[in-house]
Protein backbone atom coordinates (compact mmCIF):
# COMPACT_ATOMS: atom_id res chain seq x y z
CA UNK A 1 0.00 0.00 0.00
CA UNK A 2 3.05 2.77 0.95
CA UNK A 3 4.62 1.88 -2.40
CA UNK A 4 1.57 2.90 -4.29
CA UNK A 5 1.54 5.81 -2.81
CA UNK A 6 4.60 6.46 -3.56
CA UNK A 7 4.55 5.58 -7.14
CA UNK A 8 1.36 7.70 -7.39
CA UNK A 9 3.33 10.37 -6.02
CA UNK A 10 6.37 9.94 -8.37
CA UNK A 11 3.51 9.77 -11.18
CA UNK A 12 1.92 13.48 -9.79
CA UNK A 13 5.61 14.75 -10.13
CA UNK A 14 6.28 13.41 -13.47
CA UNK A 15 2.78 15.07 -14.22
CA UNK A 16 3.12 17.86 -13.07
CA UNK A 17 6.63 18.67 -14.48
CA UNK A 18 5.03 17.94 -17.80
CA UNK A 19 2.48 20.16 -17.98
CA UNK A 20 4.59 22.99 -16.68
CA UNK A 21 7.09 21.83 -19.98
CA UNK A 22 4.18 22.19 -21.92
CA UNK A 23 3.04 25.63 -20.70
CA UNK A 24 6.21 27.15 -21.45
CA UNK A 25 6.79 25.56 -24.93
CA UNK A 26 3.16 27.03 -25.42
CA UNK A 27 4.01 30.27 -24.03
CA UNK A 28 7.25 30.51 -26.49
CA UNK A 29 5.65 29.52 -29.26
CA UNK A 30 3.27 32.14 -29.00
CA UNK A 31 5.51 34.85 -28.12
CA UNK A 32 7.92 33.58 -31.44
CA UNK A 33 4.47 33.83 -33.56
CA UNK A 34 3.78 37.41 -32.41
CA UNK A 35 7.64 38.09 -32.69
CA UNK A 36 7.94 36.77 -36.30
CA UNK A 37 4.33 38.83 -36.90
CA UNK A 38 5.31 42.03 -35.93
CA UNK A 39 8.79 41.65 -38.08
CA UNK A 40 7.15 40.61 -40.83
CA UNK A 41 3.83 43.23 -40.60
CA UNK A 42 3.18 44.99 -43.91
CA UNK A 43 3.53 48.47 -44.37
CA UNK A 44 2.30 50.90 -46.81
CA UNK A 45 4.66 53.76 -46.05
CA UNK A 46 7.54 50.92 -46.06
CA UNK A 47 11.15 52.50 -47.98
CA UNK A 48 13.02 49.91 -49.69
CA UNK A 49 16.52 49.57 -48.30
CA UNK A 50 17.80 50.45 -51.67
CA UNK A 51 16.04 54.02 -51.47
CA UNK A 52 16.99 54.14 -47.89
CA UNK A 53 20.54 54.60 -48.87
CA UNK A 54 20.20 56.94 -51.76
CA UNK A 55 17.44 59.28 -49.45
CA UNK A 56 20.48 59.20 -46.83
CA UNK A 57 23.53 59.88 -49.25
CA UNK A 58 20.80 62.98 -51.00
CA UNK A 59 20.51 63.96 -47.59
CA UNK A 60 16.64 63.86 -47.41
CA UNK A 61 16.32 61.23 -43.83
CA UNK A 62 15.79 63.82 -41.05
CA UNK A 63 15.81 61.18 -38.54
CA UNK A 64 16.41 57.26 -37.98
CA UNK A 65 14.97 55.40 -35.11
CA UNK A 66 15.41 51.96 -34.29
CA UNK A 67 15.62 49.08 -31.96
CA UNK A 68 18.98 47.42 -30.47
CA UNK A 69 19.32 44.06 -32.09
CA UNK A 70 15.87 44.22 -34.02
CA UNK A 71 16.31 45.09 -38.31
CA UNK A 72 13.24 47.20 -38.70
CA UNK A 73 13.41 50.96 -37.98
CA UNK A 74 11.58 53.93 -38.54
CA UNK A 75 12.31 56.71 -40.34
CA UNK A 76 11.48 60.46 -41.10
CA UNK A 77 11.63 62.22 -43.93
CA UNK A 78 12.32 65.81 -44.68
CA UNK A 79 9.04 67.23 -45.59
CA UNK A 80 7.12 64.45 -45.02
CA UNK A 81 5.38 64.44 -41.48
CA UNK A 82 4.61 60.64 -41.12
CA UNK A 83 7.02 58.37 -40.90
CA UNK A 84 8.01 55.59 -42.71
CA UNK A 85 9.49 52.02 -41.68
CA UNK A 86 11.85 50.20 -43.28
CA UNK A 87 14.17 46.85 -43.04
CA UNK A 88 17.45 46.39 -42.98
CA UNK A 89 20.10 43.27 -43.42
CA UNK A 90 22.81 44.14 -41.40
CA UNK A 91 22.24 46.66 -39.06
CA UNK A 92 25.95 47.19 -38.04
CA UNK A 93 26.69 48.01 -41.19
CA UNK A 94 23.57 50.11 -41.79
CA UNK A 95 24.89 52.26 -38.20
CA UNK A 96 28.39 52.57 -39.57
CA UNK A 97 27.02 54.08 -43.24
CA UNK A 98 24.69 56.47 -40.84
CA UNK A 99 27.50 57.59 -39.10
CA UNK A 100 29.72 58.26 -41.89
CA UNK A 101 27.56 60.69 -43.59
CA UNK A 102 26.69 62.07 -40.38
CA UNK A 103 30.40 62.77 -40.38
CA UNK A 104 30.49 64.03 -43.70
CA UNK A 105 27.86 67.09 -42.63
CA UNK A 106 24.72 65.39 -43.26
CA UNK A 107 22.24 66.44 -40.82
CA UNK A 108 20.89 62.92 -39.43
CA UNK A 109 19.52 62.14 -36.24
CA UNK A 110 20.22 58.50 -35.36
CA UNK A 111 18.26 56.95 -32.13
CA UNK A 112 19.24 53.40 -30.88
CA UNK A 113 16.20 52.45 -28.42
CA UNK A 114 17.44 49.43 -25.90
CA UNK A 115 15.89 46.46 -26.78
CA UNK A 116 12.53 45.34 -24.51
CA UNK A 117 13.02 42.88 -21.39
CA UNK A 118 10.43 40.58 -23.26
CA UNK A 119 12.36 40.33 -26.55
CA UNK A 120 15.49 39.63 -24.40
CA UNK A 121 13.72 36.80 -22.64
CA UNK A 122 12.09 35.54 -25.09
CA UNK A 123 14.80 35.17 -27.74
CA UNK A 124 17.05 33.57 -24.59
CA UNK A 125 13.80 31.37 -23.96
CA UNK A 126 13.70 30.32 -28.21
CA UNK A 127 17.39 29.82 -28.11
CA UNK A 128 17.02 27.03 -25.48
CA UNK A 129 13.64 25.78 -26.63
CA UNK A 130 15.55 22.63 -28.41
CA UNK A 131 17.29 21.67 -25.28
CA UNK A 132 13.44 21.98 -23.32
CA UNK A 133 12.43 19.38 -25.88
CA UNK A 134 15.07 16.82 -25.54
CA UNK A 135 14.85 16.90 -21.87
CA UNK A 136 10.54 16.80 -22.14
CA UNK A 137 11.09 13.83 -24.29
CA UNK A 138 14.06 12.11 -21.99
CA UNK A 139 11.60 12.31 -19.20
CA UNK A 140 8.80 11.02 -21.12
CA UNK A 141 11.31 8.05 -22.10
CA UNK A 142 12.55 7.82 -18.82
CA UNK A 143 9.00 7.09 -17.06
CA UNK A 144 7.82 5.18 -19.65
CA UNK A 145 11.02 2.47 -18.79
CA UNK A 146 10.09 2.79 -15.69
CA UNK A 147 7.15 0.96 -13.66
CA UNK A 148 5.16 3.68 -12.38
CA UNK A 149 2.17 2.71 -11.28
CA UNK A 150 2.67 -0.99 -13.24
CA UNK A 151 3.90 -3.05 -10.77
CA UNK A 152 2.09 -2.85 -8.10
CA UNK A 153 3.10 -4.13 -4.14
CA UNK A 154 0.18 -5.77 -2.71
CA UNK A 155 1.04 -6.34 0.73
CA UNK A 156 -0.62 -8.86 2.83
CA UNK A 157 0.67 -7.60 6.16
CA UNK A 158 -0.71 -3.69 5.73
CA UNK A 159 -3.07 -3.60 3.46
CA UNK A 160 -6.62 -3.42 4.54
CA UNK A 161 -8.40 -5.71 1.76
CA UNK A 162 -6.87 -9.59 3.54
CA UNK A 163 -8.07 -12.16 0.99
CA UNK A 164 -7.58 -15.46 2.58
CA UNK A 165 -8.53 -18.73 0.92
CA UNK A 166 -11.87 -18.59 3.26
CA UNK A 167 -12.33 -15.68 0.98
CA UNK A 168 -12.35 -17.86 -1.97
CA UNK A 169 -15.39 -20.65 -2.83
CA UNK A 170 -15.86 -23.32 -4.86
CA UNK A 171 -12.25 -23.85 -5.77
CA UNK A 172 -11.40 -26.33 -3.24
CA UNK A 173 -9.17 -29.01 -5.12
CA UNK A 174 -7.18 -25.85 -6.70
CA UNK A 175 -6.90 -24.41 -2.99
CA UNK A 176 -5.29 -27.76 -1.74
CA UNK A 177 -3.11 -27.36 -4.70
CA UNK A 178 -1.65 -24.08 -3.80
CA UNK A 179 -1.49 -25.07 -0.08
CA UNK A 180 2.12 -26.14 -0.77
CA UNK A 181 2.98 -23.33 -2.28
CA UNK A 182 1.72 -21.19 0.69
CA UNK A 183 3.74 -23.64 2.88
CA UNK A 184 7.37 -23.10 0.64
CA UNK A 185 6.61 -19.17 1.48
CA UNK A 186 6.40 -19.45 5.04
CA UNK A 187 8.93 -22.29 6.00
CA UNK A 188 11.24 -22.83 3.02
CA UNK A 189 13.46 -24.49 5.37
CA UNK A 190 11.22 -27.27 5.93
CA UNK A 191 11.25 -28.54 2.16
CA UNK A 192 15.04 -27.30 1.32
CA UNK A 193 16.21 -29.76 4.10
CA UNK A 194 14.12 -32.94 1.68
CA UNK A 195 16.31 -31.28 -1.27
CA UNK A 196 13.11 -29.86 -2.58
CA UNK A 197 13.15 -26.65 -4.71
CA UNK A 198 10.99 -23.78 -4.87
CA UNK A 199 8.35 -24.23 -7.88
CA UNK A 200 9.70 -21.18 -10.33
CA UNK A 201 5.75 -20.77 -11.45
CA UNK A 202 1.98 -21.59 -11.73
CA UNK A 203 -0.18 -21.02 -14.24
CA UNK A 204 -3.88 -20.55 -13.65
CA UNK A 205 -5.80 -20.83 -16.85
CA UNK A 206 -10.11 -20.73 -17.20
CA UNK A 207 -12.85 -19.00 -18.25
CA UNK A 208 -12.94 -15.48 -17.59
CA UNK A 209 -14.58 -14.71 -14.21
CA UNK A 210 -13.81 -17.93 -12.66
CA UNK A 211 -11.42 -16.51 -9.60
CA UNK A 212 -7.51 -16.67 -10.76
CA UNK A 213 -6.87 -13.64 -10.17
CA UNK A 214 -8.56 -14.04 -6.57
CA UNK A 215 -7.31 -17.06 -5.34
CA UNK A 216 -3.92 -15.97 -6.80
CA UNK A 217 -4.29 -12.80 -3.97
CA UNK A 218 -5.46 -15.49 -1.44
CA UNK A 219 -2.13 -17.24 -1.84
CA UNK A 220 -0.32 -13.86 -1.29
CA UNK A 221 -2.77 -13.30 1.83
CA UNK A 222 -2.47 -16.73 3.31
CA UNK A 223 1.39 -17.06 3.11
CA UNK A 224 1.60 -13.38 4.59
CA UNK A 225 4.03 -12.16 1.47
CA UNK A 226 4.64 -9.04 -0.41
CA UNK A 227 2.42 -9.47 -3.69
CA UNK A 228 3.42 -7.51 -6.97
CA UNK A 229 0.66 -7.40 -9.55
CA UNK A 230 1.18 -6.37 -13.16
CA UNK A 231 -0.61 -7.09 -16.49
CA UNK A 232 0.94 -8.66 -19.49
CA UNK A 233 -0.52 -5.43 -21.53
CA UNK A 234 1.34 -3.46 -19.53
CA UNK A 235 4.90 -4.53 -20.86
CA UNK A 236 4.28 -3.69 -24.50
CA UNK A 237 4.74 -0.14 -25.33
CA UNK A 238 5.52 2.04 -29.10
CA UNK A 239 9.22 1.85 -28.04
CA UNK A 240 11.54 -1.41 -28.77
CA UNK A 241 13.26 -2.40 -25.91
CA UNK A 242 10.99 -1.22 -23.51
CA UNK A 243 8.88 -4.44 -22.85
CA UNK A 244 12.62 -6.29 -22.13
CA UNK A 245 13.45 -3.64 -19.57
CA UNK A 246 10.22 -3.76 -18.29
CA UNK A 247 10.45 -7.09 -17.11
CA UNK A 248 13.98 -6.63 -15.85
CA UNK A 249 12.97 -4.13 -13.50
CA UNK A 250 9.94 -5.94 -12.22
CA UNK A 251 12.07 -8.72 -11.25
CA UNK A 252 14.45 -6.34 -9.79
CA UNK A 253 11.60 -4.79 -7.25
CA UNK A 254 10.59 -8.90 -6.44
CA UNK A 255 14.46 -9.48 -5.53
CA UNK A 256 14.04 -6.63 -3.40
CA UNK A 257 10.84 -7.73 -1.60
CA UNK A 258 11.60 -11.76 -1.24
CA UNK A 259 10.37 -13.63 -0.45
CA UNK A 260 7.43 -12.74 -2.39
CA UNK A 261 4.77 -13.74 -5.38
CA UNK A 262 4.94 -12.13 -9.13
CA UNK A 263 1.49 -12.27 -10.45
CA UNK A 264 1.26 -11.41 -14.28
CA UNK A 265 -2.16 -11.29 -15.39
CA UNK A 266 -3.10 -12.50 -19.04
CA UNK A 267 0.20 -13.25 -20.07
CA UNK A 268 -1.24 -14.30 -23.19
CA UNK A 269 -0.26 -10.80 -24.21
CA UNK A 270 3.49 -11.21 -23.93
CA UNK A 271 4.01 -14.95 -24.15
CA UNK A 272 2.66 -16.16 -26.89
CA UNK A 273 4.36 -18.05 -29.61
CA UNK A 274 7.87 -16.57 -31.14
CA UNK A 275 7.57 -15.50 -34.63
CA UNK A 276 10.47 -14.60 -37.21
CA UNK A 277 8.16 -11.22 -37.77
CA UNK A 278 9.14 -7.67 -37.41
CA UNK A 279 8.08 -4.68 -35.97
CA UNK A 280 5.66 -5.25 -32.95
CA UNK A 281 5.85 -9.03 -33.25
CA UNK A 282 9.98 -8.89 -32.92
CA UNK A 283 9.19 -6.71 -29.52
CA UNK A 284 7.14 -9.28 -28.55
CA UNK A 285 9.84 -11.89 -29.00
CA UNK A 286 12.46 -9.46 -26.85
CA UNK A 287 9.68 -8.95 -24.44
CA UNK A 288 9.37 -12.71 -23.81
CA UNK A 289 12.83 -13.84 -24.36
CA UNK A 290 13.96 -11.62 -21.22
CA UNK A 291 10.49 -13.25 -19.15
CA UNK A 292 12.45 -16.78 -19.97
CA UNK A 293 15.20 -15.59 -18.82
CA UNK A 294 14.54 -14.14 -15.53
CA UNK A 295 12.45 -17.54 -14.78
CA UNK A 296 14.82 -19.68 -15.44
CA UNK A 297 17.81 -17.38 -14.26
CA UNK A 298 16.92 -16.94 -10.45
CA UNK A 299 18.77 -18.06 -7.52
CA UNK A 300 18.47 -20.84 -6.07
CA UNK A 301 18.10 -19.12 -2.51
CA UNK A 302 14.83 -16.74 -4.12
CA UNK A 303 11.84 -17.59 -2.64
CA UNK A 304 9.86 -15.67 -5.96
CA UNK A 305 7.00 -17.70 -7.41
CA UNK A 306 5.70 -16.35 -10.27
CA UNK A 307 1.80 -16.76 -10.74
CA UNK A 308 0.39 -16.24 -14.31
CA UNK A 309 -3.24 -16.53 -14.91
CA UNK A 310 -4.50 -16.80 -18.76
CA UNK A 311 -8.21 -17.27 -20.79
CA UNK A 312 -5.80 -18.82 -23.69
CA UNK A 313 -3.32 -21.33 -22.39
CA UNK A 314 -3.13 -22.73 -26.24
CA UNK A 315 -1.23 -19.49 -27.18
CA UNK A 316 1.27 -19.40 -25.35
CA UNK A 317 5.20 -20.11 -26.19
CA UNK A 318 6.24 -23.65 -25.28
CA UNK A 319 9.35 -23.00 -24.06
CA UNK A 320 7.48 -21.04 -21.56
CA UNK A 321 5.20 -23.93 -20.22
CA UNK A 322 8.41 -26.74 -19.65
CA UNK A 323 8.94 -27.72 -16.06
CA UNK A 324 11.42 -25.06 -14.76
CA UNK A 325 9.79 -22.44 -15.40
CA UNK A 326 5.93 -22.99 -15.33
CA UNK A 327 6.49 -26.12 -13.06
CA UNK A 328 2.36 -26.42 -12.58
CA UNK A 329 -0.58 -25.56 -14.55
CA UNK A 330 -3.58 -25.68 -12.85
CA UNK A 331 -7.11 -25.17 -14.55
CA UNK A 332 -9.59 -23.10 -12.81
CA UNK A 333 -12.82 -24.72 -13.90
CA UNK A 334 -16.96 -23.29 -13.90
CA UNK A 335 -18.16 -24.01 -10.15
CA UNK A 336 -20.16 -26.84 -9.80
CA UNK A 337 -23.80 -26.75 -7.61
CA UNK A 338 -22.03 -26.72 -4.12
CA UNK A 339 -19.27 -24.25 -4.94
CA UNK A 340 -21.88 -22.04 -6.74
CA UNK A 341 -23.79 -22.38 -3.10
CA UNK A 342 -20.42 -21.58 -1.08
CA UNK A 343 -19.83 -18.25 -3.65
CA UNK A 344 -23.33 -16.87 -2.76
CA UNK A 345 -22.82 -17.45 0.49
CA UNK A 346 -19.29 -15.41 0.15
CA UNK A 347 -21.33 -12.51 -1.76
CA UNK A 348 -24.60 -12.87 0.09
CA UNK A 349 -22.76 -11.15 3.36
CA UNK A 350 -24.46 -7.64 3.98
CA UNK A 351 -27.32 -8.19 2.16
CA UNK A 352 -30.89 -8.82 3.41
CA UNK A 353 -32.81 -11.71 2.06
CA UNK A 354 -36.57 -12.69 1.73
CA UNK A 355 -37.47 -15.50 3.88
CA UNK A 356 -38.45 -17.22 0.84
CA UNK A 357 -35.03 -16.55 -1.01
CA UNK A 358 -33.25 -20.29 -1.07
CA UNK A 359 -29.16 -19.99 -1.88
CA UNK A 360 -29.17 -23.49 -2.90
CA UNK A 361 -32.08 -23.28 -5.09
CA UNK A 362 -30.45 -20.23 -6.90
CA UNK A 363 -27.13 -22.18 -7.34
CA UNK A 364 -29.40 -25.02 -8.74
CA UNK A 365 -30.57 -22.30 -11.72
CA UNK A 366 -27.14 -20.97 -12.67
CA UNK A 367 -25.70 -24.00 -14.03
CA UNK A 368 -22.28 -23.02 -16.02
CA UNK A 369 -22.20 -19.52 -14.81
CA UNK A 370 -18.76 -17.98 -13.09
CA UNK A 371 -18.01 -16.87 -9.64
CA UNK A 372 -17.60 -13.38 -11.38
CA UNK A 373 -21.03 -13.36 -13.02
CA UNK A 374 -23.00 -15.32 -9.35
CA UNK A 375 -21.54 -11.84 -7.50
CA UNK A 376 -22.89 -9.79 -10.45
CA UNK A 377 -26.48 -11.56 -10.35
CA UNK A 378 -26.69 -10.87 -6.21
CA UNK A 379 -25.32 -7.16 -6.60
CA UNK A 380 -27.95 -6.67 -9.86
CA UNK A 381 -30.56 -7.72 -7.22
CA UNK A 382 -29.53 -5.68 -4.38
CA UNK A 383 -29.98 -2.71 -6.75
CA UNK A 384 -33.10 -3.77 -7.76
CA UNK A 385 -34.27 -4.49 -4.68
CA UNK A 386 -33.61 -0.61 -3.95
CA UNK A 387 -34.98 0.63 -7.02
CA UNK A 388 -38.40 -1.26 -6.31
CA UNK A 389 -38.18 0.15 -2.40
CA UNK A 390 -37.98 -3.23 -1.46
CA UNK A 391 -37.23 -3.62 2.17
CA UNK A 392 -35.23 -6.68 1.74
CA UNK A 393 -34.26 -9.00 -1.76
CA UNK A 394 -37.04 -10.44 -3.03
CA UNK A 395 -37.03 -13.60 -4.95
CA UNK A 396 -38.43 -11.82 -7.85
CA UNK A 397 -35.44 -9.37 -7.88
CA UNK A 398 -33.06 -12.24 -8.12
CA UNK A 399 -34.69 -13.71 -11.41
CA UNK A 400 -35.02 -10.54 -12.41
CA UNK A 401 -31.66 -9.73 -11.87
CA UNK A 402 -30.28 -13.13 -13.14
CA UNK A 403 -32.40 -12.25 -16.89
CA UNK A 404 -30.52 -9.24 -16.98
CA UNK A 405 -26.77 -10.55 -16.64
CA UNK A 406 -27.42 -13.65 -18.70
CA UNK A 407 -29.85 -12.29 -21.73
CA UNK A 408 -30.14 -8.54 -21.14
CA UNK A 409 -31.76 -5.39 -20.31
CA UNK A 410 -35.63 -5.69 -20.74
CA UNK A 411 -36.88 -3.19 -23.09
CA UNK A 412 -40.36 -2.46 -22.44
CA UNK A 413 -40.80 1.22 -23.80
CA UNK A 414 -39.90 -0.31 -27.07
CA UNK A 415 -43.23 -0.67 -29.54
CA UNK A 416 -43.26 -2.86 -32.42
CA UNK A 417 -45.88 -3.47 -34.41
CA UNK A 418 -48.95 -6.35 -33.66
CA UNK A 419 -47.35 -8.28 -36.58
CA UNK A 420 -44.02 -8.38 -35.47
CA UNK A 421 -45.28 -9.70 -31.84
CA UNK A 422 -47.18 -12.28 -33.49
CA UNK A 423 -43.99 -13.63 -35.12
CA UNK A 424 -42.55 -13.53 -32.18
CA UNK A 425 -44.91 -14.84 -30.18
CA UNK A 426 -44.93 -18.36 -32.68
CA UNK A 427 -41.12 -18.10 -33.00
CA UNK A 428 -40.76 -18.80 -29.69
CA UNK A 429 -43.82 -21.02 -29.13
CA UNK A 430 -41.88 -22.85 -31.46
CA UNK A 431 -38.62 -23.32 -29.49
CA UNK A 432 -40.94 -24.21 -26.53
CA UNK A 433 -42.99 -26.63 -28.21
CA UNK A 434 -40.11 -28.65 -29.74
CA UNK A 435 -38.44 -28.96 -26.18
CA UNK A 436 -41.27 -30.14 -24.45
CA UNK A 437 -41.19 -33.05 -26.79
CA UNK A 438 -37.48 -34.07 -26.85
CA UNK A 439 -36.14 -36.21 -23.57
CA UNK A 440 -32.88 -34.69 -23.65
CA UNK A 441 -33.93 -31.43 -23.13
CA UNK A 442 -34.24 -28.97 -19.76
CA UNK A 443 -37.77 -28.32 -18.49
CA UNK A 444 -38.56 -24.37 -19.92
CA UNK A 445 -38.82 -22.06 -17.26
CA UNK A 446 -40.48 -18.86 -19.06
CA UNK A 447 -41.07 -17.79 -22.19
CA UNK A 448 -41.72 -13.79 -23.65
CA UNK A 449 -42.00 -11.42 -26.40
CA UNK A 450 -40.53 -8.66 -23.91
CA UNK A 451 -37.33 -7.63 -25.95
CA UNK A 452 -34.57 -8.07 -24.39
CA UNK A 453 -30.51 -7.17 -24.84
CA UNK A 454 -30.47 -8.17 -28.55
CA UNK A 455 -33.22 -10.36 -28.84
CA UNK A 456 -37.03 -10.31 -29.50
CA UNK A 457 -37.65 -12.52 -27.31
CA UNK A 458 -36.55 -15.36 -25.27
CA UNK A 459 -37.44 -19.05 -24.17
CA UNK A 460 -35.23 -19.91 -21.07
CA UNK A 461 -34.28 -23.78 -19.82
CA UNK A 462 -33.82 -24.98 -16.72
CA UNK A 463 -30.01 -25.63 -16.06
CA UNK A 464 -30.55 -27.44 -12.80
CA UNK A 465 -27.38 -30.10 -13.73
CA UNK A 466 -24.34 -29.81 -13.89
CA UNK A 467 -23.15 -31.74 -17.10
CA UNK A 468 -19.09 -32.61 -17.78
CA UNK A 469 -20.15 -34.68 -20.99
CA UNK A 470 -22.55 -33.85 -23.68
CA UNK A 471 -24.21 -36.81 -25.67
CA UNK A 472 -24.67 -36.84 -29.47
CA UNK A 473 -28.50 -37.61 -29.26
CA UNK A 474 -28.66 -34.37 -26.78
CA UNK A 475 -26.76 -32.38 -29.46
CA UNK A 476 -28.75 -33.14 -32.72
CA UNK A 477 -32.02 -32.42 -30.47
CA UNK A 478 -30.29 -29.16 -29.23
CA UNK A 479 -30.36 -28.55 -33.11
CA UNK A 480 -33.87 -29.23 -33.76
CA UNK A 481 -35.11 -26.69 -30.89
CA UNK A 482 -32.90 -24.16 -32.25
CA UNK A 483 -34.46 -24.65 -35.40
CA UNK A 484 -38.21 -24.66 -34.61
CA UNK A 485 -38.54 -20.97 -34.84
CA UNK A 486 -37.55 -20.60 -38.03
CA UNK A 487 -39.94 -24.05 -38.76
CA UNK A 488 -42.92 -21.90 -36.42
CA UNK A 489 -42.92 -19.26 -38.70
CA UNK A 490 -43.04 -21.06 -42.51
CA UNK A 491 -45.70 -23.52 -40.83
CA UNK A 492 -47.86 -20.95 -39.40
CA UNK A 493 -47.07 -17.72 -41.01
CA UNK A 494 -45.73 -19.09 -44.25
CA UNK A 495 -42.77 -16.81 -44.23
CA UNK A 496 -39.72 -16.09 -42.81
CA UNK A 497 -37.61 -13.19 -40.84
CA UNK A 498 -34.74 -12.49 -39.77
CA UNK A 499 -35.08 -13.31 -36.42
CA UNK A 500 -33.39 -16.60 -36.32
CA UNK A 501 -30.00 -15.57 -37.31
CA UNK A 502 -28.54 -15.69 -33.57
CA UNK A 503 -30.29 -19.54 -33.67
CA UNK A 504 -28.70 -20.56 -37.18
CA UNK A 505 -25.93 -19.34 -35.56
CA UNK A 506 -25.70 -21.51 -32.46
CA UNK A 507 -26.63 -24.27 -34.84
CA UNK A 508 -23.75 -24.10 -37.27
CA UNK A 509 -20.89 -23.58 -34.83
CA UNK A 510 -22.60 -26.93 -32.53
CA UNK A 511 -22.66 -28.86 -36.29
CA UNK A 512 -19.80 -27.89 -37.49
CA UNK A 513 -18.16 -28.78 -33.63
CA UNK A 514 -19.82 -32.04 -34.31
CA UNK A 515 -18.30 -32.82 -37.44
CA UNK A 516 -14.49 -31.60 -36.89
CA UNK A 517 -14.05 -31.52 -32.99
CA UNK A 518 -15.94 -34.02 -31.62
CA UNK A 519 -15.72 -37.33 -34.42
CA UNK A 520 -19.51 -37.38 -34.36
CA UNK A 521 -19.67 -38.19 -38.15
CA UNK A 522 -19.82 -41.40 -39.60
CA UNK A 523 -18.92 -39.81 -43.48
CA UNK A 524 -15.92 -37.94 -41.91
CA UNK A 525 -15.07 -40.42 -39.34
CA UNK A 526 -12.78 -40.46 -36.00
CA UNK A 527 -11.35 -36.86 -36.60
CA UNK A 528 -10.46 -33.81 -34.71
CA UNK A 529 -9.74 -30.43 -36.34
CA UNK A 530 -9.72 -27.32 -34.37
CA UNK A 531 -9.63 -24.44 -37.19
CA UNK A 532 -9.12 -21.82 -34.66
CA UNK A 533 -5.97 -22.87 -33.27
CA UNK A 534 -4.62 -23.84 -36.69
CA UNK A 535 -6.47 -22.45 -39.22
CA UNK A 536 -4.28 -24.22 -42.02
CA UNK A 537 -5.14 -27.72 -40.49
CA UNK A 538 -7.92 -28.60 -42.93
CA UNK A 539 -5.79 -27.40 -45.69
CA UNK A 540 -3.19 -30.03 -44.76
CA UNK A 541 -6.73 -33.05 -45.51
CA UNK A 542 -6.93 -31.48 -48.69
CA UNK A 543 -10.19 -30.52 -50.33
CA UNK A 544 -11.83 -33.73 -50.10
CA UNK A 545 -12.17 -33.90 -46.60
CA UNK A 546 -13.32 -30.00 -46.25
CA UNK A 547 -16.27 -30.89 -48.60
CA UNK A 548 -17.25 -33.59 -46.78
CA UNK A 549 -17.28 -31.53 -43.80
CA UNK A 550 -19.26 -28.67 -45.69
CA UNK A 551 -21.87 -32.24 -46.69
CA UNK A 552 -22.33 -33.22 -43.32
CA UNK A 553 -22.46 -29.89 -41.44
CA UNK A 554 -25.16 -29.19 -43.48
CA UNK A 555 -27.12 -32.61 -43.51
CA UNK A 556 -27.10 -32.37 -39.94
CA UNK A 557 -28.97 -28.46 -40.15
CA UNK A 558 -31.14 -29.90 -42.68
CA UNK A 559 -32.34 -32.54 -40.59
CA UNK A 560 -32.95 -30.90 -37.35
CA UNK A 561 -35.21 -28.63 -39.31
CA UNK A 562 -37.04 -31.48 -40.93
CA UNK A 563 -37.66 -32.72 -37.51
CA UNK A 564 -38.87 -29.59 -36.04
CA UNK A 565 -41.17 -29.26 -38.59
CA UNK A 566 -42.87 -32.52 -37.90
CA UNK A 567 -42.54 -31.65 -34.65
CA UNK A 568 -44.92 -28.62 -34.29
CA UNK A 569 -47.08 -30.24 -37.02
CA UNK A 570 -47.81 -32.87 -34.98
CA UNK A 571 -48.65 -30.33 -31.73
CA UNK A 572 -50.10 -27.32 -33.71
CA UNK A 573 -52.73 -27.34 -31.68
CA UNK A 574 -50.31 -26.58 -28.23
CA UNK A 575 -48.30 -24.49 -30.79
CA UNK A 576 -51.57 -21.70 -30.96
CA UNK A 577 -52.37 -22.06 -27.18
CA UNK A 578 -48.86 -21.22 -26.35
CA UNK A 579 -48.79 -18.69 -28.66
CA UNK A 580 -51.89 -16.51 -28.11
CA UNK A 581 -51.27 -16.93 -24.60
CA UNK A 582 -48.14 -15.17 -24.96
CA UNK A 583 -49.67 -12.57 -27.05
CA UNK A 584 -52.24 -12.28 -24.72
CA UNK A 585 -49.39 -12.14 -21.60
CA UNK A 586 -46.37 -11.43 -23.04
CA UNK A 587 -44.33 -13.69 -20.25
CA UNK A 588 -45.63 -17.28 -19.56
CA UNK A 589 -43.79 -18.75 -16.94
CA UNK A 590 -43.09 -22.57 -16.67
CA UNK A 591 -46.47 -23.46 -14.03
CA UNK A 592 -48.30 -21.83 -17.10
CA UNK A 593 -46.31 -23.57 -19.64
CA UNK A 594 -46.79 -26.88 -18.06
CA UNK A 595 -50.84 -26.29 -17.00
CA UNK A 596 -51.52 -25.96 -21.05
CA UNK A 597 -50.15 -29.59 -21.61
CA UNK A 598 -51.66 -30.55 -18.30
CA UNK A 599 -55.51 -29.35 -19.02
CA UNK A 600 -56.36 -32.53 -21.34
Amino acid sequence: MENNKENNKKNNKYMIAGIIISIVVIILAGITAYLMLSKNKTDDNKIPYTDLIKQITDGEIEKIEMTVGSTSLKVKVKGIEEEKASIVPNTQAFIELVQEKVAEGNNIELIQNPQPAILKISETLFSLLPTIVIIALFIMIFKMQGLGEKGKVYDAETSKEKIKFDDVAGLDEEKQEMIEIVQFLKEPEKFTKMGAKVPKGVLLYGKPGTGKTLIAKAIAGEAGVPFISMSGSEFIEMFAGLGASRVRKLFEKARKVAPCIVFIDEIDAIGSRRSSGNGAESENNQTLNQLLVEMDGFDTNETIIVLAATNRPEMLDKALLRPGRFDRQITINVPDKRGREEILKIHSKGKNFAENVKLKTIAEDTAGLTGAELANILNEAAILATVNEHEVIEQEDIEEAFKKVTIGLQKTSRVYSEKDKRLTAYHEAGHAIVSRYLETQEPVKEISIIPRGMAGGYTMNKTNEDKNYISKTEMEERLIVLMAGRAAEKIVINDISTGASNDFEVATKIAKEMVTIYGMSDVVGTISINTEKDPYELQLLGEKYADAIGAEVKILLDTAYLKAQTLISSHMDKLHEVAQTLLEKETIIESEFERIFNEN
